[in-house]
């Protein structure tokens, strides 16, 4: 068993789950809605694609560990790091901005990561060392833009979650040297703009590992620079993240990392 065969049991599994989802997204008025605290909503199509992802993955590979949003953890040196449905609130909303995002951790490290959009027909994929793939195909590198050109993804807290100052100062900070910012909603599908271009860079607080550990395989695999709120963290550990090409980091990250900032 290697990592390409992984790769092509993940991609397969995202597809499925993808048409399950497809199928919900034309229903979704239907669909039984919960909170699970203010603006953080789950319904039976994120249950019912990560049932179906634990089952296709943990039956070719029953040895393996899992780590997803909506179900109990189990331990292992290989363990299966997946959001059934990444942008579950664009998705309820008919916002067409959502996404099937799985990893593979080995000991440790993050090794493989595939995220998958359904209604565009794209998936992104890279294993460590392979490089970046869209729907197969190698993606060739985004000519570098300077800082003053570069738009950027970020998340932004919602509710009554307590860093919501700290993210006011962020976009105070960033905003005004760049050619903007685009909250969109869902931190897989952001990461894997990141790593094809389509973003100059990404940065969010406090996430959970579901909702980056593909997108850092990406992003990685693209020659993308990502730390922490410091420059020693991981982000697979700390949950906060800050990532963009080697000629634009330096300038984004002081600017997060400003002294006033608050750490998160």
């Amino acid at each position: 068993m290697t990592l390409a065969d992984d790769l092509i049991l993940a991609e397969q599994a995202a597809h499925e789950a993808g048409d399950l989802l497809r199928a919900h997204w034309d229903d979704r008025g239907t669909l039984t809605i919960d909170a699970k605290r203010q603006g953080d909503f789950v319904s039976q199509a994120d249950h019912q694609s990560e049932a179906l992802l634990r089952k296709r993955l943990l039956e070719a590979r029953p040895g393996d560990g899992w780590l997803g949003e909506e179900s109990a953890p189990s331990p292992g040196t290989r363990r299966w790091i997946v959001d059934p449905l990444d942008g579950t609130t664009n998705f309820l909303r008919g916002i067409a901005h959502w996404a099937v995002s799985i990893a593979l951790e080995v000991d440790g490290r993050l090794v493989l990561g595939v995220v998958h959009d359904p209604l565009k027909a794209e998936t992104f994929s890279a294993v460590t060392g392979g490089g970046l793939h869209l729907n197969g195909a190698p993606v060739v590198p985004a000519a570098p833009v300077g800082f003053d050109a570069a738009l950027f993804g970020t998340g932004l807290p919602f509710g009554t979650m307590p860093h919501i100052d700290d993210h006011a100062d962020d976009l105070a900070r960033v905003l005004p040297g760049t050619a903007g910012i685009r909250r969109m909603g869902a931190a897989a599908l952001d990461l894997a703009y990141v790593a094809a271009g389509r973003l100059d860079g990404f940065w969010e607080r406090r996430l959970r590992p579901w909702d980056i550990s593909a997108g850092l395989v990406l992003v990685r695999e693209a020659g993308m620079r990502v730390e922490g709120w410091t420059p020693d963290e991981r982000p697979e550990t700390h949950g906060t993240v800050i990532t963009a090409p080697p000629a634009l980091f330096d300038d984004l990250a002081a600017r997060l990392r400003a002294p006033q900032a608050s750490r998160a």
